[in-house]
């Protein structure tokens, strides 16, 4: 607490002192000392660790569940699709709620309806009656509360940790681990139980991220930097100004589609199916915790690279994601799978870490949620569409073959993310100095922020990044959000 000892807790669980700029400057000395753990920053990981654990299961339930209960390859996308839809589709009014709300008392809401739903999967696939329908309005379900839940998880993140990216790098660790169990774990037991099995060990993880939740206690907001709502629609407005004014930011989102339409969207069913079809569920499995076992090797190596220019490291990166569509379209071996999975896992967890770490250190933190928002909707939004379409293009052409353009694809990509100027020559924003800490700074360095939004050309000047054009965005200014990704998400 503060000077005096005096203050009260916040609805999020956060402790707000009543001492004026004595207060502000104990809650500075503390940023100051906490560069990533803490008990809090403990029971956040261990709540994302545990979630990711839970959704990298729940693939191999869908896939090896529909099939075992007579649905194809577009039944299992479908089913993906319901999900994703709905996730980004109110992801963004999400996002306006997390601004105006409590951030951690939205999330544990949003993860009591997913331990809700997933138990009601789990009990049609114990008594066999899996309807397709109800299937996809479970999932629908649960992308309306994920979508609530994680505008949150962007600005709580630099609320917990002044070194955003190693706290960004230990939670994609935590993650990849889990990753790394997830797969394998369903496989065992869809081989040895059932489905049903996995949708309620789902839900049980949702139940145990609620209550990490419940005992966090997040650090107060600066009051300068506290979002102002001025009603719904406004807020909305002004998040979307906010968004296009960095070109850096809504370029890769941009590119971003043309991945999620070509590559993430049909490669997470085909891959499911062609692999737990030619080589059971527990081969796929592995696969996937091959793809685990990378991404903890990126989010290793995101912990130790400090590369000035992030986005232009990750993109290039990102070119090893091709080895996991390739790998499985051209027909190789358990083995091959296993290795291109890994190789690709790696690119992607340390293009996320560099991604996550750009938003949430570039980007005003009284809009951060809303900006996550926009970031994460215009990344998921063409992915319903390609897990949709994977049926009739995989019925059309072959699932091999549509692998294997996902592969080329990914190049292609990368290739047009290196292309953008702001993209490529984005610097990386600078950690806070004693000088800033001591007026109050709890993060990276912000942006001086003049009202409108974003609407200044100042703001727009330090969006951009682009350093040839004289908009050098980056350089100890902003504060921002995510993930995930994500990609990871």
């Amino acid at each position: 607490m503060g000077a005096g000892g005096r203050g009260h807790r916040d609805a999020d669980g956060s402790h707000r002192g009543t001492g004026g700029g004595a207060g502000r400057r104990d809650v500075s000395d503390a940023a100051g000392r906490r560069k990533v753990w803490s008990r809090d920053f403990g029971l956040f990981f261990t709540a994302r660790a545990v979630a990711k654990l839970g959704d990298t299961m729940l693939p191999v339930a869908l896939a090896a569940g529909l099939l075992q209960h007579g649905y194809g390859v577009g039944a299992v996308g479908l089913a993906m699709a319901a999900s994703a839809a709905c996730f980004a589709g109110l992801v963004i009014f999400g996002g306006v709620f997390a601004d105006r709300f409590s951030t951690r008392l939205l999330m544990i809401g949003a993860d009591v309806v997913r331990l809700g739903s997933q138990s009601v999967a789990a009990t049609l696939f114990f008594t066999g009656h899996v309807v397709l329908w109800q299937i996809c309005v479970i999932g629908a379900v649960n992308g309306a509360a994920a979508a609530i839940f994680e505008p949150g998880v962007a600005s709580t993140v630099p609320r917990l940790a002044t070194d955003v990216q190693a706290a960004n790098g230990a939670i994609r660790v935590a993650e990849s681990t889990a990753q790394l169990a997830g797969p394998a774990l369903a496989g065992l037991l869809v081989a040895f139980a059932s489905p049903g099995g996995v949708f309620a060990a789902h839900a049980t993880t949702y139940a145990l991220s609620a209550l990490c939740l419940l005992l966090l206690r997040l650090p107060p907001v600066d009051p300068d930097h506290r979002a102002r709502t001025n009603g719904f629609g406004a807020d909305l407005v002004q998040g979307w100004r906010e968004f296009r004014s960095r070109t850096w930011l809504w370029g890769v989102i941009v590119i971003w589609c043309v991945l999620m339409i070509s590559v993430w969207g049909p490669t997470v069913p085909l891959v499911a199916t062609e692999v737990v079809q030619e080589h059971g569920p527990r081969a796929y499995g592995l696969v996937n915790s091959a793809l685990g076992a990378g991404t903890v090797i990126g989010g290793l190596i995101a912990l130790r690279l400090r590369p000035r220019h992030m986005l232009r490291a990750g993109s290039l990166a990102l070119f090893s994601f091709a080895c996991f569509p390739a790998a499985v379209g051209a027909g190789f071996g358990v083995a091959a799978m296993a290795a291109g999975a890994a190789i690709a896992g790696a690119g992607l967890s340390f293009w996320g870490v560099m991604w996550a770490t750009s938003v949430q250190t570039q980007v005003p933190p009284d809009a951060l949620n809303r900006i996550h928002a926009y970031d994460i909707a215009g990344s998921l939004a063409m992915m319903p569409v390609g897990q949709a379409l994977a049926g009739p293009a995989a019925a059309a052409l072959g699932a091999d073959n549509v692998l294997l353009v996902a592969g080329a694809m990914t190049l292609v990509v990368a290739t047009a993310l290196l292309s953008v100027p702001a993209i490529r020559g984005l610097v990386r924003a600078e950690p806070p100095t004693a000088r800033s800490l001591s007026h109050g700074s709890t993060g990276m360095a912000r942006p001086a922020h003049t009202g409108g939004g974003g609407n200044s050309q100042g703001d727009r000047q330090q969006g951009d990044g682009q350093q040839g054009d004289g908009q050098r965005g980056g350089q100890g200014d902003g504060q921002g959000r995510r993930q995930t990704c994500t990609g990871g998400k």
